[in-house]
This record gives structure tokens, C-alpha cells and sequence, in this order.
């Protein structure tokens, strides 16, 4: 699979997911820092890659039908420090990568996975 690594989440994630076996990079290897949610999205589309992100904003469905994507993975955990998240996102990243992320909305919190 290929993943790409939102701005808001730790760039080591593209280690993890590389070491996994999957091509990943980060909004910030595209030169995209900053930009608006819907260039953001404009590019995953055209590439083929999955998002990892924790912006709520993406996970709206009628602004980014996720059937349109190879996948959005929006993460919700309680804390949000950057160490606590790469904790909570290395946490669920096995299960996540058994599941087809294809077309799929991914919503990840302390209580588990939900696709749409």
C-alpha cells in the first residue's frame, strides 16, 4: 500500500509503515505544508495513497467521499502530545493494515477502529 503522512503527524510513522513493507511519505516531502485540506486531498487522489491524519475536517464525507480515495485514517486519541500519538497510532497500525482501506473512512480512537 502507499500512505501518505499528514503534517499534523509524526514524520517517523514513514519509517514504520517503509519497515512494514509499504511505500509512505509525508505532506511535507511534497512541498504541501500548510496547504488547504482540499490540495491536500487533490494530491493523495491523483498519487493513490492513503491518508494518515488527525484533521476532523477530512473525515467529512460529503467535502471527501471516501469511495473517491485508496483511503483516509483519521485518528482520535485522548491525548494528542506527539509522543502520545505515535504511541496510539504504532498501537493500531497492525490491526489497520489488515483491513482494505480502499474507498474506506477509518475513524481510530481509544475505543477502536470504524470503517465507513
Amino acid at each position: 500500500m502507499k500512505f501518505k503522512i499528514d503534517e499534523n503527524l509524526p514524520a517517523d510513522l514513514v519509517a514504520d509503515l517503509q519497515a512494514a513493507g509499504h511505500a509512505a511519505d509525508t505532506v511535507s516531502d511534497e512541498g504541501l505544508s500548510g496547504a488547504a485540506a482540499a490540495a491536500v486531498m487533490a494530491h493523495v487522489q491523483a498519487d493513490g495513497r492513503t491518508l494518515l491524519t488527525l484533521d476532523k475536517g477530512i473525515a467529512d464525507v460529503r467535502a471527501y467521499p471516501p469511495d473517491q480515495y485508496a483511503g483516509i485514517i483519521l485518528f482520535r486519541p485522548r491525548t494528542t502530545g506527539r509522543t502520545e500519538t505515535l504511541v496510539f497510532i504504532r498501537q493500531h497500525l497492525p490491526a489497520l493494515l489488515q483491513i482494505d482501506l480502499n474507498g474506506h473512512l477509518c475513524v481510530v480512537s481509544d475505543t477502536g477502529i470504524r470503517v465507513r
